[in-house]
């Protein structure tokens, strides 16, 4: 598989909440840098990540655009988030099941054939307004 085919299968996987298939394509060491918050490095880190979003989030990926560079290692991806705000977190709004559709992208590296890094950003400013309403 190319790193754009690995790409594309990963947030398929996301998009059809298969964690353990998002997991089965991440590198034993990926580094998770979210937008906001400290790094988390290794599958485990990771795996809690997804476990607390998907307790607090429910969200689905779309008018995703990829973008690969000539060495097959590094693959972006802008989408729009739509999403259901399901449990409060500390430090943010309360939930009530807040919907939002919230412009973002990743940045995404590749080692050996599996995701070594995944970088995200989004404006959060923007996310607590939408959830805030």
């Amino acid at each position: 598989m190319t790193s754009l085919e690995i790409v594309q299968h990963y947030y398929q996987c996301f998009n059809q909440k298969d964690w353990k298939g998002m997991l089965a394509l991440l590198h034993p060491e990926v580094r998770h840098e979210s937008n906001q918050g400290e790094v988390r490095t290794g599958i485990e880190k990771f795996t809690e990540f997804l476990q607390k979003m998907d307790e607090s989030y429910e969200e689905t990926l779309t008018d995703m655009v990829f973008f690969t560079e000539p060495s097959d290692n590094r693959v972006a991806v802008e989408f729009t988030v739509n999403g259901i705000y399901k449990k409060g977190e500390e430090g943010l709004p309360e939930a009530h099941g807040q919907s939002y559709v919230l412009p973002a992208a990743a940045f995404i590296a590749l080692t050996d054939g599996k995701i070594s890094r995944v970088t995200t950003y989004y404006n959060l400013p923007l996310w607590i307004e939408l959830v805030s309403k």
